[in-house]
């Protein structure tokens, strides 16, 4: 009965759209302002950079709406969705029940209904409690209906692990998605990434799970005038070279970039060139760039933040193995991961169950037979 009141709220918008003001208008009545308009690089936090992308997409796409947990009237649990409520209102800005699989599965019915829904998870660790309407209902309907039925949805939300949250609020489903066909997968580091990958994402006619990271929700970052602009969207599926260099590859995703880049600093100081590559998108996976730099460093060092069974850094390995990269490989490929346990609450087992700067620094090193 929830989910269907909350689904009722969400239909009469659909009858009523032909009384909305025109897009223009709306545009116009509901125009960002910016509190410096100068060529300077802005410095945006990664909260509000998303936030942004949504704000720009539903001004672009009356079909585009926003539904969760607290989303609404309390501006999102981590601030996200903060303002949007005041802006488009109850029908586009939508609160549920605490049901992951009810709201998820309005979402999915909604998309495969011609809207376009942002589907807010306070968690991905709460996701799983909607698994079958994420992997099944949306990422396999598509290819079901031999390609006539499409489900532009998004499932966006903090991934990985945060602070003091303990072993069931941790975990870092990329590879568990990533598996999937029919699903995108996208896990952004920067502001820059947040923006331009989210506004992708909710463009795209297929599912798309975006992984956040809370860690990283209040860093900021520089943006440039071009990703400022209302038209900034980064292609899913092709990673960026964040630091060039000669010596080895380093790469990750999400909050791992942070470390990397990090490491790449502290590398330098001995007089060894780090090349740094952020992932971006988990699936497709753009193993082209990652071939590219091995070939040039002749090494390879993976970092990520999940459990190191059958994880990302396990199929980049793989691919690199079977590419023709390995040929070119002068160490053996190193994975840098969380530790293979249930991740502990308390603070000082949790700071050695993930890696950091140093760990990469020692792993890079032993790559480049610096180090035991």
């Amino acid at each position: 009965m929830a989910a269907r009141a909350a689904f009722s709220r969400i239909t009469p918008a659909l009858a009523r759209s032909s009384a909305l003001p025109s897009l223009a208008a709306r545009r116009t009545a509901l125009a960002r302002t910016y509190a410096s308009q100068s060529n300077e690089t802005t410095m945006m936090t990664v909260r509000d950079a998303l936030n942004t992308a949504m704000e720009e997409e539903m001004l672009r796409d009356e079909n585009v709406f926003i539904l969760g947990e607290e989303v609404a009237r309390y501006n999102g649990a981590y601030k996200v969705s903060k303002g949007l409520l005041d802006k488009f209102g109850e029908k586009r800005v939508v609160d549920t029940p605490i049901t992951e699989m009810g709201f998820a599965g309005l979402a999915v019915g909604a998309a495969l209904s011609g809207l376009r829904p942002i589907c807010e998870f306070m968690t991905f660790n709460f996701a799983m409690q909607a698994i079958d309407q994420i992997v099944n209902s949306a990422g396999k309907t598509y290819y079901m209906s031999g390609g006539n039925v499409p489900c532009p949805v998004v499932f966006r939300g903090p991934n990985g692990a945060a602070s003091g949250v303990a072993a069931q609020h941790s975990q870092d489903y990329a590879a568990w998605y990533g598996q999937i066909p029919g699903l995108k997968v996208v896990s952004p580091w920067s502001a820059e990434d947040c923006k331009g990958l989210l506004k992708a994402a909710i463009r795209d006619p297929t599912p798309v799970v975006f992984l956040e990271n809370e860690m990283l929700y209040g860093v900021s970052f520089p943006m440039s005038k071009e990703a400022m602009s209302d038209d900034f969207v980064l292609p899913i599926g092709k990673c960026k070279v964040e630091r060039e260099g000669s010596d080895v590859t380093i790469v990750a995703h999400s909050r791992m970039v942070s470390f990397s880049m990090e490491a790449a600093d502290e590398l330098a100081k001995e007089g060894v060139k780090a090349e740094v590559i952020n992932l971006r998108s988990i699936r497709p996976l753009d193993i082209d760039t990652i071939i590219k730099s091995v070939k040039k460093t002749n090494r390879l060092v993976i970092v990520e933040g999940g459990f190191p069974a059958f994880g990302v850094g396990s199929e980049i390995c793989a691919q690199i193995v079977e590419s023709e990269a390995f040929d070119y490989l002068d160490a053996p490929v190193e994975r840098v991961t969380g530790a293979d346990v249930p991740t502990p609450y308390a603070k000082n087992l949790e700071d050695l169950a993930f890696p950091d700067t140093p760990l990469i620094v020692k792993v890079a090193k032993r790559a480049l037979y610096r180090t035991n």
